[in-house]
């Protein structure tokens, strides 16, 4: 733990503010985990800007709201040194690079995405994202699987997506059984966590009834970063449910190849939004997409200093969390099955996948190799094979 409480609050200019932070959301390959890894060196190592148990504060904060969890830790630390400012900045500078590198990407993608050659890095991609995130539902499941009620809950999400049910009654059910349990055990009133849902269904709702395709667009991202607990990757379920099954504004390839360009750039899984909002609307649509998904996280940041606190006291709150946090990984789990299917078929995408399981699982190599060695192998058949 720090020592040094004068450096730790030490004044921080908005410039080398948004220096670091840029520096790193152009630099933090490898998902969530790997990103806060980067942070924590950068900033309670290397810069001593807070302490040890501050940055951990700050990653428990961030697990207990919806949104992308690294993103949230780099929009609190932004907020720890320099306020309403460093909070925008903060978060902003993370996560501009990003943006700015899937939306190229994604140019390019409608551009020659139809090439032998880019289909076949993309051939080889396809598995290998399967692979990462199944030993992120892996690692995850781990921590979150606490005991039989709760294992109990995840197959009951599990059921009901698969009979069709949308992510967010799925959510909602889950937590409501997880939170029911211990509320009618403790009879522990529940905090004012509501308005979470009725934001959530107010955005689904506006989004049903707009029919601007920008406006549906920014909505419909709005709405999913108000409501993604957890990892990254349920951000997926959201995705085909709104964009696949219920809009038709994306096929299966197309969402997995943005969950592809999500996993081999640097900075937020979140970006894949960026990807899609491009393949939807160009520029505008990318620019507008981003904003959507991201934005809740400045909103929840903001406002959860006074919330939090009494959220961690409530064990109707905590348990509430813990139902929401296992349906996630049900959505996640689903999902993963179903686009498995559209990425593993044949002998080599089958060993792809296995090798890159064995890599991820076994070895712990970054994502971002994986999917690089992978998307090599793909180009490499397709072009020569």
């Amino acid at each position: 733990m720090n020592s040094h409480p004068s450096q730790v609050t030490s004044k921080v200019s908005l410039s080398e503010l948004a220096f670091v932070f840029l520096k790193l959301g152009t630099t933090a390959f490898g998902g969530p985990a790997a990103h806060i890894a980067m942070m924590e060196d950068e900033f309670v190592r290397k810069r001593q800007w807070i302490t040890e148990s501050e940055f951990l504060d700050r990653i428990a904060s961030a697990s207990l709201i919806p949104g992308p969890s690294s993103t949230e830790v780099a929009i609190f630390i932004g907020q720890v040194k320099r306020g309403w400012a460093g909070l925008v900045i903060g978060g902003c500078c993370f996560i501009i690079p990003a943006a700015v590198l899937v939306t190229m990407i994604a140019a390019i993608y409608t551009r020659f995405g139809s090439f032998p050659q880019v289909e076949g890095v993309l051939y080889g991609i396809k598995p290998a994202v399967i692979a990462i995130i199944v030993q992120a539902l892996w690692s995850l499941s781990r921590t979150a699987i606490k005991n039989k009620l709760i294992t109990a809950i995840g197959v009951l999400a599990i059921v009901l997506s698969g009979f069709g049910v949308t992510p967010l009654v799925v959510l909602a059910v889950a937590g409501i059984l997880s939170g029911g349990a211990v509320w009618f055990k403790s009879q522990e009133k529940p905090p004012l966590a509501a308005p979470f849902w009725k934001f959530g269904l107010l955005l689904k709702t506006a989004a049903v009834a707009v029919p601007l395709t920008m406006i549906r667009l920014f909505l419909s991202f709005l709405k999913i970063g108000a409501m993604v607990f957890g990892s990254g990757y349920v951000l997926l379920a959201f995705l085909r449910t709104e964009f696949v099954d219920r809009l038709h504004w994306l096929t299966e390839k197309q969402l997995l190849d943005a969950v592809a360009v999500g996993q081999f750039t640097p900075g937020p899984v979140f970006t894949t939004a960026t990807f899609i909002g491009y393949l939807v609307a160009g520029v505008p649509g990318a620019f507008s997409a981003t904003i959507g998904i991201f934005l809740p996280g400045f909103a929840l940041v903001a406002l959860s200093g006074r919330l939090l606190p009494k959220l961690r006291r409530s064990v109707w709150a905590l348990a509430t969390l813990d139902g929401v946090v296992v349906g996630s990984l049900a959505l996640m789990a689903v999902v993963a099955w179903q686009l498995g299917r559209a990425a593993v078929v044949n002998w080599l995408t089958l060993v792809i996948f296995i090798a890159s399981s064995i890599v991820v699982l076994r070895f712990r190599v970054n994502s971002a190799w994986v999917i690089a060695c992978a998307g090599i192998i793909g180009w490499l058949v397709c072009s020569y094979g």
